[in-house]
């Protein structure tokens, strides 16, 4: 029962909040509640046999019986992990938040808290159809948190765009799932575990791969359907920007569903995944080095890091499975902890534009210090997380196909040179503006979260292995199933 528990106590907290007399109780309640959700999933993590390739703390109850569809949840070594991290990263976006939202705050926390709820699912569920819920569950509270929080003049746009394009993609997805519920070697089923057991067509597997690929590369994002990331970063709030950044669900669905499903129709289809790849990591890249808006560009760099996650994919090899994991899980901490840093910042100066923000270093040193140190983890510089998961990355590719691999690195140091370049600018130089100026450090709320982020990305820079031990038997697992 231990993840059904994680499931409900954010639900809970959200009737709480509404419950309470005083709106301004809100923040509270659901910092609370994300705190014990954190320390439900680092429970999980704790009991979690890390020797076992299998799904753990299943639970399976009878949901639509009549078409085979359960309430089926677990966790492998490959979604374990994703447990606290997501918890952790939506920790600190509730703190983020705790002095920028004023307006409707009760509606605004209990939005994230449902958000929080349904990401949460799309790691755990084990039924299609229940996975299929929980995706979709995620679109209303963040239509509703960039339409009515956002920061930009384009907001509602920015919100309604995403929402139609993922339900597009969700359209595509649910027909891959209905696919493969009709062509099993059993009755109707939308288990994941009996369909990982059946025996496809070739024909079948080509087209449930493809749709599964189209579903999922549309929240990815992959190139060309990253439209809506680069707007959502500008129109949205920061804060919110942070959990499509860190939390890359699109990426996760690849691993979980679409390679191990349909084996043949992926390793057929290798040089489109690598070429997805390679070209979402030097597009990313060089359109980034063009922004001249600090979110805008994160989310251009975000595309990159999702480029290179998906060449890891595409390997199909057990360096590469165990990078590309690594890699998503750095992501919720240095993609995530960047633009959080980037929403403290707009909250103080009231902007995010590059021309306007020189010499944020001189009033906020800590935040400035933060924010390289984050960076360079997404550099994959060594001593952090990111080094050894790029490292597998990379061995993976180059072992696989040289010229993919030239390209991931000439990917890795153009987001190198752009971040460097937009960091000299940010937070150097003559101080512009009087918002700058007056601009105040973290406070001990922002710090102590962010320097927690920076000591995990050192631990898992140095101890890489306490995340390789968990991934190894479920990444041979998925990797035998290709072979």
């Amino acid at each position: 029962m231990l993840l059904s528990a994680i499931f409900l106590t954010l639900p809970v907290a959200v009737a709480l909040i509404w419950l309470l007399p005083r709106a301004d109780s809100a923040r509270r309640v659901a910092l609370l509640a994300a705190l014990l959700q954190l320390a439900l999933g680092l429970t999980a993590v704790l009991l979690f046999d890390a020797s076992d390739s299998g799904f753990q703390f299943v639970e399976r109850h009878a949901w639509m019986p009549g078409i085979g569809v359960q309430y089926l949840v677990g966790v492998d070594g490959l979604s374990v992990a994703f447990l606290p991290a997501a918890g952790l990263l939506f920790l600190g976006v509730i703190l983020a938040s705790w002095n920028s939202v004023h307006t409707l705050p009760r509606l605004y926390y209990s939005l994230l808290l449902l958000l929080e709820t349904a990401s949460l699912g799309v790691f755990c569920a084990l039924d299609t159809i229940l996975f299929f819920l929980f995706w979709e569950l995620t679109l209303v509270p963040l239509y509703f948190l960039v339409s009515l929080w956002g920061i930009g003049p384009n907001r509602r746009h920015a919100a309604t765009k995403y929402t139609l394009v993922m339900l597009s993609g969700g359209a595509v997805l649910l027909f891959g799932f209905v696919v493969l519920a009709f062509h099993g070697d059993t009755s109707l089923t939308f288990d994941l575990p009996t369909l990982l057991q059946a025996s496809l067509p070739d024909d079948v597997q080509m087209l449930v791969f493809l749709l599964l690929l189209i579903g999922f590369g549309v929240k990815a994002p992959l190139f060309p359907l990253h439209t809506w990331l680069p707007l959502i970063a500008m129109e949205g709030p920061a804060a919110v920007a942070a959990l499509l950044t860190g939390l890359k669900l699109g990426v996760y669905g690849l691993i979980r569903f679409a390679v191990p499903l349909a084996p043949s129709a992926a390793q057929e289809l290798q040089w489109l995944l690598i070429g997805l790849g390679g070209v979402s990591i030097l597009f990313g890249a060089v359109a980034a080095l063009a922004q001249t808006n600090l979110r805008r560009m994160l989310g251009y760099a975000s595309l990159s890091h999702v480029g290179l996650v998906v060449l890891g994919i595409a390997t199909f090899s057990l360096p590469g499975i165990q990078g590309a994991v690594f890699q998503l899980l750095n992501f919720t901490l240095a993609a995530g902890g960047l633009f959080l840093l980037a929403s403290h910042l707009h909250h103080r100066t009231g902007s995010s534009d590059i021309a306007g923000l020189g010499g944020a270093a001189r009033t906020m040193p800590l935040l400035a210090s933060l924010f390289l140190f984050f960076g360079l983890a997404g550099m994959g510089i060594p001593g952090t997380s990111g080094f050894p998961a790029e490292l597998l990355i990379l061995v993976a590719t180059f072992n696989t196909h040289a010229g993919a691999g030239l390209a991931a690195l000439g990917g890795v140091v153009l987001g190198a040179a752009c971040f460097l370049i937009l960091y000299r600018r940010v937070f150097f130089g003559p101080v512009l503006r009087p918002e700058v100026a007056q601009a105040e450090d973290l406070v001990p709320r922002e710090r102590w979260l962010a320097l927690l982020f920076a000591v995990l990305l050192l631990v898992f820079g140095f101890f890489p292995s306490l995340l390789l031990d968990f991934i190894r038997p479920a990444a041979e697992a998925w990797v035998a199933r290709l072979g």
